[in-house]
């Protein structure tokens, strides 16, 4: 190879490199890629197994075996929220289609698919053996028009004839506007063929893309169920490991979350047993997530005139939906633990809800929600700001006493607190109160990324409030931030920075020496940290920045700090000869008892030099 040649392969390797970093496919293509095999598993039918002879046939499913045999078809119900596709083998739901939702890329969404779920009940019989309904063809009856408690709909039977009277049946039910589907399993005059054993209800379920964020996706995507006991049970979110649970008792329903919309099961009856497991494979950009659900129901149930009754939800993940569904089913709406969840339940979904009914923009929803809370919680602003201000007119006379003290530490800390306690105020004060206003800021961490309202809502030059807003693509990626920079995170930044120095400025003894440095890295830090997260939620809080400052312009208009300082003064003056009382005298005493210590500390170590 000649010095030309070698200059040759060179420019070439190099231009084949520039166009691999820079030209490479953007996340959405290669979603739009991932997403094919899901927008084509209506139209493409599964592989049909091969068929089995009538000898076969009579080894494998014994009694079964009359129903062994058939060509699969496919019934569907549909109304204005789903499409359901049952299979006649197996007579289970193969494929569900939630009309007028669309996956982030266009496509529509499939909530179960051919290739994605697959759903099985197992019948133990008399024979030794375990047979699979999905070893068995059924016959559809033709969809009929029902109603019931003055609601219509359309109602199909599936029947597997095994001899002359004796029947499996399936009946599934699908109401106008709704997003639930009845189902009733029924065992006709089979006492004689199955066992008293629990049949075993399995759900196999592998989560595809939907939304923009794998991430988001994949964490936000988990098995809830409730118990018995009303104690609801979920397998972690974010957990990249294999997880397995084991209900503790009996189970009244289950949820495959898939982030914004839920796949879950409503039983009549309770199931007796329940195991669950997640899994996550690394390298696997077909299926985010795997989850199974294995349940137990009792054969009396079947095996009763009634049959053993349970409703399909397929829908959207939102808690107006939801609470109507089942008791405690809008739990699958992830609002935080604790008092968090009360205050986004109580408070912010109420006037989220109020708000919807009168403005159609989101981002504008979000600014009047930001708005109401301030105001909400300006009496606790105002007494934070009251007492810092306290602190600007007393920092004079602090910083006398440690002129006055010097290197003795103890003391001045004793002389501060006698200060603040004869003016009538504390450096506590002014935390407190804003101390309150977390329980706010935190549940709203919690309830924009589970907000299904945001989802495909668009504000500004976001597309999707419920993702995050991408104007800036970067050719490559970095640590911590990704191919992206997400301007309302920037915003958010800017602001929160501007706000630090404001405050440090307004405030200089508060933040001193490296926790001054510190106060303008953590805005930085939640820069990485939220660049991800849904636009909504930053945008939420930039908009809660911006009003914070106007709240306190408008505070330090209240706030006279001469006024003030002369009633510190008259306050001084009033309780010069006061002893601390309650907290101020235990801590007066707790360093009284400090300084003991380390004086006599100094004794002896001064007589020990002495030896």
């Amino acid at each position: 190879m000649d010095k030309n040649q070698a200059t040759g392969l060179m420019l070439i390797s190099a231009l084949l490199l520039a166009y691999l970093f820079f030209f490479k496919p953007k996340a959405e293509e290669q979603a739009k890629q991932a997403e094919k095999p899901a927008a084509a598993a209506a139209a493409k039918p599964a592989a049909a197994p091969a068929p089995l002879d009538s000898a076969a046939t009579v080894r494998l499913l014994g009694a079964f075996a009359a129903a062994g045999q058939g060509q699969e078809q496919s019934v569907e119900l549909r109304n204005s929220k789903v499409s359901v596709a049952l299979s006649t083998r197996g007579g289970r739901p193969q494929v569900v289609l939630l009309e007028g939702e669309k996956t982030f890329t266009g496509q529509p969404l499939y909530l179960l698919d051919k290739q994605s779920a697959d759903i099985d009940v197992q019948v133990p019989t008399s024979e030794g053996r375990r047979v699979k309904l999905s070893s068995l063809y059924f016959r559809p009856s033709a969809v009929t028009p029902v109603t019931e408690n003055g609601k219509k709909g359309q109602r199909v039977q599936l029947t597997a004839e095994l001899a002359p009277g004796q029947q499996i049946q399936q009946t599934y039910t699908l109401f106008d506007d709704s997003y639930q589907l009845g189902y009733n399993l029924k065992f006709q005059n089979l006492s004689g063929l199955v066992t008293a054993e629990p049949l075993t209800y399995t759900w196999l379920d592998h989560v595809r893309q939907t939304e923009q964020s794998a991430k988001q996706n994949r964490n936000h995507s988990t098995i809830n169920y409730y118990l018995a006991e009303d104690d609801l049970g979920s397998i972690a979110e974010a957990s990249e490991k294999p997880e397995e649970q084991t209900a503790p008792g009996a189970v009244k329903w289950i949820g495959h979350k898939h982030d914004f919309f839920t796949a879950g099961l409503i039983a009549d009856k309770p199931f007796p047993s329940g195991k669950f497991n997640t899994n996550v494979k690394e390298g696997d950009s077909t299926y985010l997530k795997t989850m199974q659900s294995t349940l137990q129901i009792p054969a009396a149930d079947v095996q009763s005139d009634a049959g053993a009754g349970f409703q399909y939800y397929f829908g959207p993940n939102s808690f107006r939906v939801l609470k109507d569904v089942a008791p405690h089913f809008e739990r699958n709406v992830y609002l935080g633990w604790g008092v968090f969840r009360y205050v986004n339940r109580f408070l912010v979904i109420p006037v989220f809800t109020f708000l919807e009914q009168y403005i159609s923009s989101y981002g504008l929803i979000i600014v009047l929600l930001v708005v109401f809370l301030k105001t909400l919680l300006w009496p606790l602003v105002y007494k934070s700001y009251l007492s810092q201000a306290k602190m600007r007119v007393l920092k004079p006379e602090i910083d006398e006493i440690k002129e006055k003290y010097g290197d003795d530490q103890m003391k001045v800390q004793q002389e501060t607190m006698k200060l603040y306690q004869s003016t009538g105020s504390s450096p506590l004060a002014g935390c407190l109160p804003m101390l309150a206003t977390l329980p706010i800021l935190f549940a709203l961490f919690q309830f924009f990324p589970n907000a299904i309202e945001l989802r495909g809502e668009s504000f500004l030059w976001a597309k999707d409030l419920s993702t995050y807003d991408a104007p800036i693509i970067l050719p490559f990626t970095l640590p911590f931030l990704g191919n992206h920079i997400s301007l309302f995170t920037v915003m958010m930044t800017i602001s929160t920075l501007l706000m630090t120095w404001q405050s440090n400025q307004m405030n200089p003894a508060a933040m001193q020496g490296p926790m001054k440095m510190y106060s303008y890295l953590m805005p930085l830090i939640f820069f990485f940290v939220l660049n991800d997260f849904p636009a909504g939620l930053t945008w939420y809080y930039f908009v809660s920045n911006v009003v914070t400052f106007a709240q306190q312009a408008i505070t330090r208009n209240f706030v006279d700090e001469k006024k003030l300082h002369a009633q510190l003064q008259a306050n001084k003056e009033k309780n010069k000869d006061k002893k601390p009382a309650g907290f101020q005298a235990r801590l007066a005493e707790a360093m009284k008892a400090a300084q003991e210590r380390e004086t006599e500390g100094r004794k002896g170590g001064a007589q020990a030099n002495k030896k």
